[in-house]
């Protein structure tokens, strides 16, 4: 008997305390997880405004480095020997230096003969010379020996004129690209291979191929890095837009000056990045744009603080932000990292302010205080 009242008060004692337990519970300040979920549906996030902003060019494109200006070296005259050529291929020439030397054996015989036949009329002609009108020579003959010295001279002049031009010069000063004559070839005028090809004054550019939509936003003087193959950064700045794109491949041609280098060689390839501050133009911050297999988009964060998920269209980048070529307008709200934890609906707590900023804290005020 005593045993079992005694189980009963320990039985008791263990419901009191149970019960104690509980009422506790219900009275501390701590909210137990439930309590928490049903706080509140809107999480906070960070939201940064569409703005209009100077951009970088940041396009790159790629080309090949071509002469800016090439001179083509030949011959004025037809059939005589070469006889020494003065240059290789890789040199770097003036303006009227000598390249090419004709022999000009036979030429120099023509011209002594010449000069015989010229004397020898000159000298009818003085005879003549006070003879008009006197009777003693017809007017016929006397014009007929004045005209003959002067075709005489004149033929002189052709040979010596020729002359001249047994020695080819440089037209141009700059960097003999190809050499194709040798001694013992036979000049000849027009033909498919010049002599020589030459680079005016050293001048190698890229011809750079731009596709359509970025032809529009490049202008002439903007700065460019050209990257060469071995790693070779070199500034260049456009000097020409091509005013028509072509029509299978919808690509342009920009050429881009460069400066005087022996590593800029034509017919190479390179790469090049406009550098240039462009137009104010319609920009987030990358993190803000999301990718999936719809396409690129934002989260805008409407004026009920509720998510709308909008497709947009990108195009250049730099120092961080993206431009948006088509979506929402300037001064629309869109959400940062926290775009990929959010659905079509959602509504959310906006944190304003830059990215770098502590979100936790701003959720969490009483942390640190």
């Amino acid at each position: 008997m005593r045993g079992d009242k005694t189980a009963m008060r320990v039985g008791c004692a263990l419901l009191t305390a149970a019960l104690a337990a509980s009422a506790l519970s219900g009275c501390g300040h701590k909210p137990g997880p439930a309590a928490a979920t049903n706080a509140g549906d809107a999480r906070a996030a960070r939201v940064v405004a569409v703005e209009s902003r100077q951009m970088q060019g940041g396009a790159t494109v790629s080309g090949l480095l071509i002469s800016r200006e090439e001179a083509a070296v030949g011959s004025d005259l037809a059939g005589y020997r070469i006889l020494r050529v003065n240059v290789e291929q890789g040199a770097w020439v003036k303006q009227g230096q000598p390249l090419v030397e004709l022999d000009d054996s036979l030429l120099k015989a023509q011209i002594a003969q010449q000069q015989a036949l010229t004397a020898q009329a000159q000298d009818q002609a003085k005879r003549v010379a006070d003879l008009d009108n006197l009777g003693v020579m017809s007017a016929q003959d006397i014009t007929s020996r004045r005209l003959q010295a002067k075709a005489q001279e004149a033929a002189l002049q052709d040979l010596m004129t020729r002359e001249a031009h047994m020695t080819i010069r440089a037209p141009v000063s700059g960097l003999v690209l190809e050499r194709n004559v040798r001694p013992g070839d036979i000049s000849s005028v027009g033909g498919a291979t010049p002599m020589f090809r030459m680079v005016r004054d050293g001048l190698v550019e890229l011809n750079a191929e731009v596709p359509q939509d970025s032809m529009s936003r490049i202008r002439i003087g903007d700065p460019a890095e050209v990257s060469l193959p071995d790693g070779t950064i070199v500034a260049g700045r456009v000097r020409l837009v091509d005013p028509q794109v072509d029509s299978t491949t919808k690509l342009g041609h920009v050429r881009i000056a460069l400066p005087v280098r022996a590593d800029l060689r034509p017919g190479g390839f390179a790469r090049a990045t406009f550098t240039g501050v462009s137009p104010a133009a319609r920009s987030v911050p990358e993190t803000a744009v999301r990718y999936d297999a719809d396409g690129a988009s934002v989260a805008v964060v409407g004026a009920d603080d509720r998510v709308t998920i909008t497709s947009v269209k990108t195009g250049r980048r730099s120092g961080g932000y993206v431009e948006l070529l088509d979506g929402p307008p300037a001064g629309s709200l869109v959400l940062l990292r926290a775009a990929s934890f959010v659905l079509p609906g959602d509504k959310v707590t906006p944190i304003h302010g830059a990215e770098s900023a502590p979100v936790a804290a701003a959720a969490n005020p009483s942390k640190g205080g």
